[in-house]
């Protein structure tokens, strides 16, 4: 009788995960040592028109790389007020790209963590780098579940304010580096590959909105008048209008970062406000969907951006939320089919611009929502 037993452990996994003797090629490699760090070679099969918009839009990209030389420069001299090392922030940045599961990222981010040496093997380093990587997974995909507690713990570990600040704005740039990578796959239609085991984190819960309530840091900070004279210049080329009172003193705490921010938002404009709110309720950013002006419009949104009523939102709008929706929620599995509606509606210029908008509403929703809260005045 033939054996009924197979070789090895095939037969434990869904039949789309297992090895058999055709293993899938390798996707993406490229990003491993693409010479642009920030689209890590997204781009290069783009057709003509959308070619012209990314170079169009240069000074962003400008702005994209400097943020990534920034934050993850190729040497990190660490000091008693600065302690997050270089493997520190790849390994929190690998982790990021494996919750959007987006590959590029994780071929890059691995990449350049691979030849780095690891902390010690203390128990304190242990603790350290645990506690980092789970809130960096927990703000990456549900940041509505970290609250004051969680950044307690961070402080817990060793992570000095600069520390907490740098950390937080790494997570949501991988975020927002995430999104725009996979709006030009979408936009060239490249082939989506899923990470095995992936899945679609659920949206925040509901979210009951004060108008009376103010956004309120979870860390204490500096107050303006203890700011350097470089350090308030710097707040105070950024929008109030953009930010949350008081989260500029928290996020000066790194200034060249803070002003390439600036930049970013100047280049980027004023952002669609019903993006805003459609992130927000996914994201679960109190402040930002607080924007919104629309009262009526807002309650739709927070009753499920999924079962709108018919004729609340124009074509124009719902094409719009459609796309806000899984860029957010799912970027690994944004693709072409999510931009249908969408090339009916606008040019590419527009398409991209839009997808700026979303990706750069993701990393500071994930700031807002992590580093502060809505409390009543």
């Amino acid at each position: 009788m033939p054996s009924r037993r197979f070789s090895g452990n095939n037969h434990w996994y869904h039949e789309t995960l297992s090895t058999g003797n055709h293993p899938a090629p390798p996707f993406a490699t490229e990003a491993a040592k693409s010479t642009d760090p920030f689209l890590l070679g997204a781009d290069a099969n783009a057709d003509r028109p959308l070619q012209q918009v990314i170079r169009y839009r240069s000074a962003v990209q400008q702005i994209n790389i400097a943020l990534y030389q920034r934050l993850f420069p190729a040497t990190v001299i660490t000091s008693n007020l600065h302690t997050l090392t270089l493997y520190d922030r790849l390994s929190s940045a690998l982790t990021v790209a494996q919750v959007t599961g987006i590959q590029r990222l994780c071929n890059h981010y691995a990449a350049r963590l691979n030849p780095l040496p690891g902390p010690d093997s203390s128990r304190e380093s242990n603790q350290r780098l645990t506690q980092i990587t789970e809130y960096a997974r927990l703000m990456a995909g549900q940041p509505a579940r970290l609250n004051a507690a969680a950044l307690q713990r961070l402080d817990e570990v060793g992570l000095t304010l600069p520390d907490i600040i740098s950390f937080h704005q790494l997570i949501g740039f991988v975020c927002y580096q995430a999104r725009i990578v996979a709006g030009i796959q979408a936009l060239t239609g490249q082939a989506l590959r899923w990470l095995p085991g992936q899945s679609v984190n659920p949206d925040a819960p509901f979210m009951a909105l004060d108008a009376q309530a103010s956004w309120q840091a979870h860390l204490d900070y500096p107050q303006t008048r203890y700011l350097s004279d470089r350090q308030r210049d710097i707040v105070t080329k950024c929008k109030p209008s953009d930010f949350p009172a008081g989260i500029l003193c928290l996020l000066v705490q790194d200034e060249q970062l803070l002003s390439a921010i600036a930049q970013l938002h100047s280049e980027t404009g004023s952002i669609n406000p019903l993006v805003q709110a459609v992130c927000a309720c996914i994201n679960g950013s109190a402040w930002c969907l607080q924007q919104y002006a629309d009262s009526q419009r807002r309650s739709l949104l927070q009753a499920g951006v999924d079962t709108l009523p018919a004729g609340s939102f124009t074509p124009a709008e719902q094409a719009i939320i459609h796309a806000a929706v899984w860029l957010t929620r799912a970027p690994d599995r944004f693709s072409a089919g999510h931009l249908h509606a969408l090339r009916q509606q606008m040019t590419t210029a527009q398409i991209w611009l839009l997808i700026e908008q979303i990706a750069f509403t993701n990393w500071k929703n994930r700031l807002f929502q992590t580093l502060g809260s809505l409390s009543p005045q």
